[in-house]
């Protein structure tokens, strides 16, 4: 269930509480759908494409930032057109799936698209950008390495990312592999070295699963997942786990948008509000009725406190060795 946009009230305020950092995700499709693959992206008139295989869902959001960057309008556009258009876009190639934005904060979809931190001009852009093919494994994808490549292409030149302050994932043998544990590292580290004022990206090109939800926090009854190319022996990466070490300890004052390419992707950061391509302009971002606020904040307050926690458990059994040894 879902309530329509308002003035804050408590359901913003423990928005707040349980997620310091203004977060925004674009994802292909809704927690239902599967995402495509596009055999040659250079029908989306991307500029310089790396490579013909791509993720449709990539490629429909570049060719919308593109065509908005060349005609002057990037500055203005907004989140609902920028959806509708990836939304055109897919259409026109064939492709029904339906992108959509969540969010940690209610905002105004027809307000611009921000992939900057407008609220600090030093501050540092850093991106996380990972791809995986699958290479050899069943369910082989051929676009997600050139995802990645477009993707830093247009974060460099248009939004002034530099390459030193981007971590890229994929499995060519080449950049570091996306294993679930580099995956997760990467995250942890990108949250440990965001400051207030900085402006984050992260970016995902692969498969997308669901599994039986265990913690009951599932409206549906499934996780969202994302697949890392190692998942045979370490698993996937569930939607509580990313929210735990990606979302959740991002401090206050920074600026983070993700774009997820994947299958079942709609909801996979677990974030409390949601427009999608096809929504109720005038209803605008909608809050996501049932959202359980109090497990989120379960989950800051253990990443918070673990630490000292853990130390102050060090504390004491170092004096219970002392005793003993005395």
């Amino acid at each position: 269930l879902i309530t329509t946009k308002g003035k804050m009230n408590d359901f913003d305020q423990k928005a707040e509480q349980a997620i310091p950092a203004d977060v925004h995700m674009i994802s292909g499709c809704h927690d239902s759908q599967t995402s495509a693959d596009v055999s040659n992206v250079g029908n989306f008139q991307l500029p310089n494409p790396q490579g013909r295989a791509g993720g449709a869902c990539t490629a429909a959001l570049l060719q919308t930032l593109y065509d908005a960057h060349r005609n002057g309008s990037l500055p203005t556009l907004s989140w609902v057109t920028l959806l509708r258009s990836m939304r055109t876009n897919l259409l026109n190639k064939g492709f029904d799936q339906v992108p959509q934005l969540t969010s940690s904060r209610m905002i105004d979809v027809e307000k611009p698209v921000q992939f900057v931190n407008d609220s600090n001009n030093y501050g540092t852009k850093r991106a996380v950008l990972i791809g995986i093919n699958y290479v050899g494994q069943n369910g082989e994808l051929s676009g997600c390495h050139n995802d990645v490549k477009n993707m830093k292409e247009y974060l460099t030149n248009v939004h002034g990312f530099q390459e030193s302050n981007m971590t890229v994932l994929m499995d060519d043998g080449y950049h570091l592999n996306p294993t679930r544990y580099n995956i997760t590292n990467a995250y942890q580290n990108l949250v440990r070295q965001s400051m207030p004022g900085d402006s984050v990206f992260c970016h995902y090109s692969g498969h997308g699963g669901r599994v039986r939800d265990t913690s009951g926090d599932e409206d549906d009854g499934f996780d969202e997942t994302l697949i890392p190319v190692d998942f045979q022996s370490s698993g996937q990466i569930i939607d509580d786990d990313l929210f735990k070490n990606l979302v959740q300890p991002l401090p206050k004052g920074v600026l983070m948008t993700c774009l997820m390419d994947c299958c079942h992707s709609g909801t996979v950061l677990d974030l409390p509000y949601r427009f999608t391509a096809d929504g109720d302009v005038s209803a605008g971002m909608q809050r996501i009725d049932g959202f359980d606020f109090d497990e989120l904040l379960m989950i800051g307050l253990i990443c918070c406190c673990l630490p000292d926690l853990l130390y102050c458990f060090g504390d004491l059994f170092g004096c219970l060795y002392g005793l003993l040894d005395f």
